[in-house]
């Protein structure tokens, strides 16, 4: 468990997959989440979040890739958050992360689990380099990425398509002497 100011990163646990039903099934949050994956992401079975479980996450954490869920300090659980396709030579890696529970939403908590992830990333797994992407309407996340020394390093023009109209997608990265100036 990797902790911080707000949050606990905790390995997921098969009954985490309830309250992620719940999530995305849940219109608002998927579209905040996932932007135009939101059709793929969202209206999913409990048996089939089970299935991934049992299939995807369950059996293969590791360093190159693995799946945390975001619980308060006091115990809730709010969110997710992952990192995946490490490179061992170029030591760099892409992250996710969702604050799925709106009373949750514009609070801290989605910065602090940022730096709870980038302090586990950069000091355990020692990378030199984190990505992550989004859609140009989630300002709200933009601003969590920059909170946290995220900077742009790409925009894909009109290459997401969400609530019936266009938008970017935006590219942020961080490296480690970044992120270790302002630790």
């Amino acid at each position: 468990m990797y902790t911080g100011k707000l949050v606990e990163l905790r390995p997921v646990s098969r009954e985490d997959m309830e309250r992620q039903y719940v999530w995305r099934n849940d219109e608002e949050a998927v579209t905040w989440a996932a932007g135009s994956s939101a059709a793929s992401y969202g209206n999913v079975s409990l048996d089939t979040l089970y299935a991934a479980y049992d299939e995807n996450i369950q059996p293969k954490a590791s360093e190159k890739r693995s799946h945390f869920s975001v619980y308060t300090r006091e115990g809730v659980h709010i969110g997710s958050c992952s990192y995946r396709d490490v490179n061992p030579i170029t030591r760099t890696a892409t992250i996710g992360i969702a604050i799925m529970d709106k009373n949750y939403w514009s609070k801290g908590y989605g910065t602090d689990t940022l730096q709870v992830l980038l302090r586990f990333l950069f000091l355990k797994l020692n990378l030199n380099r984190v990505q992550l992407d989004t859609w140009s309407g989630n300002t709200r996340a933009i601003r969590a990425y920059e909170k946290c020394g995220f900077v742009l390093e790409g925009r894909l023009r009109q290459n997401e398509y969400v609530d019936g109209q266009y938008y970017d997608t935006i590219v942020m990265g961080l490296l480690r002497e970044e992120f270790l100036g302002k630790a």
